[in-house]
Order: structure tokens, then sequence, then C-alpha cells
């Protein structure tokens, strides 16, 4: 019991986190929107180059893709994933319907940023920092979330199944390193060289 008590802890752990990284990164693009919208002409402070920016995508419907800003989302949907965090840390057991909902938003969320990895790779043809550091802490925790619902039993029954699944949650850094690896290639194959421009950056 305490081994499980305590990879729930970890998963806890990196929900907090998560929500911090992926507050904070909302918070600074909603302040690079109202930036932008008071001095149109002028660039944003995330503005590196052509290929490196956050105005191209605050200034595209992909950006307020609902009518209103994108980071507005991350806003409130990151204090939810951090109130969720906490509480697994505190020892809250949640009953399965709960995790069922909590899992629903998690793929939403990380379905969402796909599409938006989509748009800005093949679309727009241009990298958001602070939107990429979003991508960077949405799909660890939709590859942890996954796996915790796998070994909670929401999403089966089979005390062999969660058991594995107890047994997968260490392998999500892999994991995570393997999405982020196909996130580069796809990148790269676009024809933006993101090596390149951090390699620029660095020297």
């Amino acid at each position: 019991m305490s081994a499980q008590r305590t990879r729930h802890t970890g998963y806890g752990i990196w929900l907090i986190a998560a929500s911090v990284l992926g507050w904070w990164a909302a918070f600074q693009l909603t302040i690079e929107k109202f930036f932008l919208l008071e001095n149109p002409s002028a660039q944003s402070s995330c503005y590196v180059s052509v290929m490196l920016q956050c105005d191209k995508n605050l200034g595209s419907w992909q950006g307020e893709v609902f009518g209103f800003p994108n980071p507005l989302i991350g806003l409130t949907g990151w204090m939810a994933v951090l109130v969720v965090g906490v509480a697994v840390v505190a020892g809250v057991r949640f009953p399965r319907w709960f995790w069922a909902l909590f899992g629903l938003g998690i793929l939403g969320a990380f379905a969402f940023i796909v599409w938006l990895i989509g748009q800005s790779v093949y679309a727009l043809a241009v990298l958001c920092p602070w939107c990429m550091a979003t991508w960077a802490v949405t799909i660890p925790t939709f590859l942890a979330t996954l796996v915790h619902l796998l070994r909670n039993g929401t999403l089966n029954r089979s005390p062999r199944v969660q058991a594995r699944a107890g047994r997968l949650m260490a392998w999500v850094p892999l994991m995570t390193i393997i999405a982020y690896a196909i996130v580069v290639a796809i990148v790269q194959l676009a024809g933006l060289d993101l090596l390149g421009e951090a390699f620029d950056l660095v020297f």
C-alpha cells in the first residue's frame, strides 16, 4: 500500500509542477497579448526571430480559436490541474467518475496542443517559445494521467492491468522524450530549422 501511495504522490507532485509551469507560460502569453493589443506595431518581448516568436501566433485566428485568446484557457485549466495535484499529494481519494472527467479534460488539452503544433508548424511556419513551454508540460501530463487512470481502476477493473500500469509509470519520462523527438522531427521535416535556430541563439 505504501508503494502505491508513493507512486500516487509522485503523480500529484508532477501535476503541481506541471500546472505551475503551464500556468506561468499562459500568463506570459496573456501579457504579450495585452501588449500587442495596446501596441499593434511593436514586437513582443518573446520575439527572437522570424521563425521564433509569439507575435504571429497571438495575432492569428488559431490564437483565439474559441473567440478569445487561447492563453485564457491555460490560466483556468492549469489551476484545475494544480488543485487536483495538491489533493492527490494530500491523499484525497476521488471517485471513479471524477477521474474519468479529469482524464477527458487532459485528453482535450492534449488534442488541442497537438492541433496547435500542427498549425504552428504547417500553417503559420513559426514557433512560439511560450507555446512550446506549454507543449512541453502538456505532453508528459497526458502520458502520466493515462497511466494513472489505468492503474487506479478508472479505465479498467483488472488487478493485473492495474499492476502493470503501475510499473509503466516509470517509463513515462522515456515516452516523453520520444514524444519530444517526434515533435522535433516534425518541425525539422517541415523546414523549420529548430536546431539551427537554437545553435545560433547559444553561439
